[in-house]
């Protein structure tokens, strides 16, 4: 293999590890804080033990996700060194922003949201973890809007004597239609990811009769966020497919294989056999079903994959623009399979838990834990898409990935660097996965006292009791 090859495969081992900790972050951080304020309003003490138990969840995954999002960076100059250095001043301002403004924020006021139980007041408290929330919002959002750069590149122009994107319109790059509607479908996914990982923890929890009745509400919670966040990852997601259309027609054709342009065109749910333009030896379709996903149109018309070649060869010269389409075509279904597979677990498990029910089935722990999972999956294979899809590029139109990669790298290195962090990541994921286990096993604390000072710079000790 290459040295291409082998650090795309490097970058999508450390994005995917990467990404596995980044929705569970996000939408466990609001969700803990909404624990948290049920407690300050209500005075409940459940919601208080609930609190202390997934914010020790959320930390874990908070900080390994820091750890591998590191690395991440270190990759776009050892590695691709020359897409950073034409794109650099575009794509590492929304980037510094991230790091200077949205990263010190969420780490700052989680500090105090660490340190502050019973140091701080009630109410002061409660407002760190929002802010440390918002946050992670914040850093969603502008890495989003240099990732969307990528797929549509605006607010620049190319300078002729140094042969660099030189950005003119800030605005343009952080604000276009496309960093929003991705934003939008990347949190509610979040929200489906850590609402399952709640109420799978919970579920499992409720099996083994521990600390009912805080878990017994944590479930309830947990299934209601991702069944609504599911209903939301599908809105957001038909945004985001038209905009695709829009902007990356190529990106639509390959995700159903659509070789020649067809108005209506039909939806395929799946193909047994070739998907290269021959006749599948088996498929299921729902007819006029992707022309109403990509135009709204029960008539519209797709461009297919031959015809987008030949404009593309007009456009950008001599090449082969298709992506590979294997994977765009499954990773596609895969993304909504697994997700729509999570929301019918989180159903499941509010009626088999309805009216205060203790289920007792042994496949019960099973599922809930299954759910964890599905999300996760979904999450990964949707962005194996977004990325797999826009392939030749690594900026769409403006710089095919071969042209991106470092020049003096060498196969050698990169295989050495990739065999080190994968045992890395794989110690790493060997250390959370236990410390997640241990947590979970211990369960949240039997009894916390309420020792929150009335006014700034009281401090008193804080019980807890497992």
């Amino acid at each position: 293999m290459s040295a291409l090859d082998l650090s795309r495969w490097q970058f999508a081992i450390t994005t995917v590890y990467h990404f596995l900790f980044v929705p569970i972050t996000i939408g466990t951080s609001f969700l803990v804080a909404g624990m948290q304020t049920a407690w300050v309003r209500t005075g409940n003490e459940k919601w208080l033990r609930a609190t202390k138990f997934f914010g020790k969840l959320f930390l874990i995954n908070f900080a390994m996700g820091v750890v591998t999002g590191i690395v991440q960076e270190f990759q776009f100059g050892m590695n691709w060194s020359d897409y950073s250095r034409f794109v650099g001043d575009i794509f590492g301002a929304p980037l510094a922003i991230e790091g200077l403004l949205a990263f010190f924020l969420e780490s700052t006021f989680l500090g105090l949201w660490i340190f502050g139980w019973d140091r701080l007041p009630k109410k002061l408290h409660l407002a760190t973890i929002w802010l440390a929330a918002s946050g992670t919002l914040l850093s969603a959002y502008f890495i989003l809007a240099a990732n969307s750069f990528m797929q549509h590149p605006v607010g620049y122009t190319v300078n002729p004597v140094t042969q660099r994107a030189e950005m003119t319109d800030i605005g343009e790059v952080l604000l276009q239609p496309l960093a929003m509607i991705t934003f939008a479908h990347v949190i509610t996914m979040a929200f489906l990811v850590s609402g399952l990982f709640v109420a799978g923890i919970s579920g499992w929890l409720l099996f083994k009769n521990k600390s009912v009745d805080v878990v017994r509400s944590t479930l309830k919670l947990g299934s209601i966020t991702a069944i609504v966040a599911f209903v939301l990852v599908g809105w957001t997601g038909d945004m985001q497919a038209t905009k695709m259309v829009e902007i990356q027609p190529m990106k639509m054709a390959a995700a159903e294989a659509q070789w020649d342009t067809a108005a209506p065109a039909p939806f395929s749910l799946f193909t047994i056999g070739t998907l290269d333009g021959s006749a599948p030896i088996f498929s299921v379709e729902v007819p006029h079903g992707l022309s109403l996903l990509a135009t709204h149109s029960w008539d519209g018309e797709v461009q297919g994959i031959n015809d987008l070649q030949a404009q593309y060869e007009q456009q950008f010269g001599p090449g082969d623009y298709r992506p590979n389409i294997p994977m765009a075509y499954w990773n596609f279904r895969l993304m909504i399979g697994f997700g729509a597979l999570g929301a019918l677990i989180a159903a499941y498990m509010l009626w088999a838990t309805r009216k205060d029910r203790i289920p007792t089935s042994k496949w019960f722990p099973r599922i809930a834990l299954l759910g964890i999972v599905m999300p996760l999956l979904g999450s990964s294979t949707g962005w194996i898409f977004t990325e797999m899809g826009r392939q030749p590029w690594i900026v769409f139109g403006l710089m095919q990935t071969s042209q991106g990669v470092s020049p003096t790298i060498t196969p050698l290195y990169v295989i050495l660097s990739m065999g080190i962090f994968t045992l890395l990541y794989g110690g790493l994921a060997v250390v959370e996965v236990g410390l997640l286990m241990r947590a979970v096993k211990i369960g949240p604390p039997d009894a916390v006292e309420d020792n929150y000072p009335d006014k700034l710079g009281e401090e008193r000790p804080l019980t807890v009791t497992y």
